[in-house]
């Protein structure tokens, strides 16, 4: 299954470019032109990234980040034209996984992406898909509940409460302080 990436910039020919290199690389792309069209993308779709620019209409990215960050632990490259250390610094603790900063290179972006959803994949030893019972299977590398053999979507928050109410120790996202 190919992973996703949710590019949310309303620069429409970036976001072609990005499409362009992002499918290459074999990742499917979903964008929003707008932060409330983002941020509902994000929710309903679970992408794998986010790309997401900071100036953005009907809502800034800044906020969408924090917004996201409240109930998801995916990660998060921020793609901006704000360059200052402060932005910079801002952007990180807020949540984002990394900060690049425009005009940019493609290579180092896409070298870049790759590198963060390497590290998304990777989960401590154990961390495979589990088998909780008879009906439920909790397939934590990628976050997923099945029940009698179908797929059941859950929201990141709802997923974080059913491993709370697990009755194994099972840790159900990506890092132990989420």
């Amino acid at each position: 299954m190919k992973q996703t990436v949710l590019v949310i910039d309303d620069e429409e020919a970036l976001v072609q470019l990005l499409r362009l290199s992002l499918e290459a690389e074999g990742y499917r792309v979903l964008s929003a032109g707008d932060g409330l069209q983002g941020l509902r993308l994000a929710h309903e779709e679970g992408p794998d990234l986010i790309v997401l620019d900071l100036m953005l209409p009907r809502m800034d990215g800044w906020e969408i980040c924090r917004r996201i960050r409240d109930c998801s632990d995916v990660t998060i490259i921020m793609l901006t034209a704000f360059g200052a250390h402060a932005d910079k610094v801002r952007g990180l603790d807020l949540g984002a996984d990394d900060y690049i900063t425009k005009p940019f290179n493609m290579a180092e972006f896409a070298a870049r992406t790759r590198a963060a959803l390497r590290r998304s994949r990777r989960l401590p030893a154990g961390m495979e898909a589990r088998r909780i019972d008879d009906r439920l299977t909790l397939d934590q590398a990628h976050r997923r509940v099945i029940v009698d053999g179908r797929r059941i979507e859950l929201s990141p928050l709802e997923y974080r409460i059913l491993c709370c109410l697990l009755p194994t120790r099972i840790v159900c996202s990506r890092t132990a302080a989420s």
